[in-house]
């Protein structure tokens, strides 16, 4: 259903761009850093259009494969912290058959502790 949304809103999209097309012909001035030029309108507007969505997609996939490689990290931190929660149940489980009752730690990541 969503993809259904996105096509009929593209093709919405290409006939706004082809109106334009249409109305704009007209010649415009473009000034650039070392000179001046005539474009239609509608390819300046096209450019444009174009340049904007080029330069949001580059950020957006910067963005994507940052946010990708720190669910990484995180997923291979949830696996060690599981894989110590798993160890230390099985040594309760051990304590418990023996009948010991171990000391309670208190485990910290202060190393200045004598």
């Amino acid at each position: 259903m969503k993809m259904q949304w996105l096509i009929l809103l593209g093709l919405v999209f290409a006939v706004i761009i082809a109106l334009f097309a249409v109305v704009n012909v007209d010649r415009v001035p473009v000034n650039y850093i070392f000179g001046t030029a005539q474009w239609p309108l509608i390819l300046v507007i096209l450019a444009s259009a174009l340049l904007g969505f080029l330069l949001s997609g580059v950020f957006a996939l910067v963005r994507t494969y940052s946010l990708q490689r720190k669910v990484k990290a995180l997923q291979k931190e949830i696996a060690v912290k599981e894989s110590l929660i798993a160890t230390q149940q099985n040594e309760i489980a051990e304590y418990q058959k023996a009948d010991v009752v171990p000391e309670a730690m208190v485990v910290t990541n202060d190393t200045n502790q004598l």
